[in-house]
């Protein structure tokens, strides 16, 4: 229902429409002396008399002659119904209807969510939600909820935050679906847990929002969103996805394993196979962010198989320049697997030894991702053009490769 509200100077005519048809029509006395509250009381009232009430309410329309009482008219009409409404876009459809209200009510706890869905706070289309159902685009989201809760500290990620950053990019490709970038070693991709905040993400939204490319405001949930990540210390290309359809689709090829990811490593030692297929299982230790190596045999239940290729490229001062494929992508693999087998990367300081190699220049571990190839099974679908296409970095652009090359 739609409140019309017609501000006089003796009388304020309220009427109440859904679609082109008037439900009710009432009148309040104009007093000059009436308070905020007591304006909300009196609309209560009148809504009551008329069998409506304060949940049925999706906007209105004020209209006032009296600009000394328009503040109060209307600040009585926010209290008395106080909803908000989202209209989902396409970038925000085919989501759960929970997954959309985390992201478009930033910062709201899930129990406040749940329990606000459950009162009737929140509803679908103006019917009762559930948490789990799935949002189609243009359908609208009702909050029935305190405006003061919208009224929070600035959003990351808001407008006036990204007309601030000045976007340090690396751009390997782009297309109006999705960005590759050389991310640095050194640099963040995400907010991490000590709330460093000047990440690469960050600075690819800025890129976007500066160009016009996105808009926050205009929209309820979606925002650009990496679809892989590397660590901090590694380097390597990136994919950004600028909609929610090119970061469905780009998802769904990396879990089915059609996103082939090539790695530049720089190794101790001397490899005795030159070119090898390393087959083992691997666990995580979240208390200490480390990962253990096992063979099958003894390998505990919830171990994770493991399978990384690799190739020798060159081999200088007892070290070696190895091109490696990750077959399977798990936590720190290539860095864990190869220490496993005698040959932890050169600057690796977690799985290996890396005081001498800090002497050397090497403060980061030797590790850089610096080719992908789209194996698409088809070429259908938002993101079928990029089939059998593959971006690579200069080897010269990969900072330990010169060691090598002298």
């Amino acid at each position: 229902m739609i409140l019309t509200v017609n501000l006089g100077n003796t009388h304020i005519t309220i009427g109440g429409y859904e679609h082109d048809d008037l439900k009710f029509c009432g009148r309040l006395h104009t007093d000059p002396a009436a308070t905020v509250d007591e304006y909300g009381l009196r609309l209560l009232n009148l809504l009551s008399l008329h069998g409506a009430s304060p949940e049925q309410i999706e906007g209105g329309i004020l209209g006032s002659v009296v600009p000394a009482l328009t503040g109060r008219v209307l600040a009585a009409l926010q209290m008395l119904c106080p909803v908000r409404i989202l209209t989902v876009g396409q970038n925000d459809a085919g989501q759960r209807l929970d997954k959309f209200l985390q992201k478009a009510l930033y910062g709201m706890p899930q129990s406040l969510m749940y329990r606000l869905i459950r009162q009737k706070k929140i509803k679908v289309n103006r019917k009762r939600a559930e948490g789990g159902q799935m949002l189609s685009e243009g359908d609208t989201v009702q909050l029935f909820i305190a405006e003061d809760f919208f009224t929070g500290g600035e959003r990351k990620g808001s407008e006036s935050e990204l007309s601030r950053v000045h976007p340090n990019l690396d751009i390997v490709y782009e297309d109006a679906n999705i960005l590759l970038l050389n991310k640095r070693p050194g640099v963040l991709v995400h907010d991490d847990a000590e709330g460093q905040s000047d990440t690469l993400l960050l600075h690819a939204k800025a890129y976007l929002y500066q160009k016009g490319e996105y808009d926050p405001a205009a929209e309820q949930s979606f925002a650009p969103a990496l679809c892989n990540r590397i660590d901090r210390n590694t380097g390597g290309v990136v994919i950004l996805a600028k909609n929610a359809e090119a970061l469905r689709v780009m998802n769904e090829k990396i879990r089915n394993g059609e996103v082939s990811k090539f790695y530049l490593a720089a190794v101790h030692g001397i490899l005795r196979k030159k070119s090898d297929t390393l087959l083992a299982w691997l666990k995580k230790n979240p208390a200490t962010n480390t990962v253990k190596i096992y063979t099958a045999s003894d390998k505990p239940r919830d171990a994770k198989r493991i399978a990384t290729r690799y190739r020798v490229l060159a081999e200088k001062n007892g070290d070696s320049l190895i091109e490696v494929e990750l077959l399977t992508g798990r936590t720190h693999q290539i860095r864990a697997q190869f220490a496993e087998i005698g040959h932890p990367l050169l600057g690796d300081g977690k799985y290996g030894v890396n005081r001498d190699d800090r002497r050397r220049g090497y403060k980061f571990q030797a590790l850089y991702a610096y080719r992908l190839r789209f194996d698409f099974a088809d070429t259908t679908g938002a993101l079928g053009y990029l089939c059998g296409k593959e971006y690579r970095l200069p080897e010269g652009a990969v900072w330990f490769v010169p060691d090598f090359m002298e």
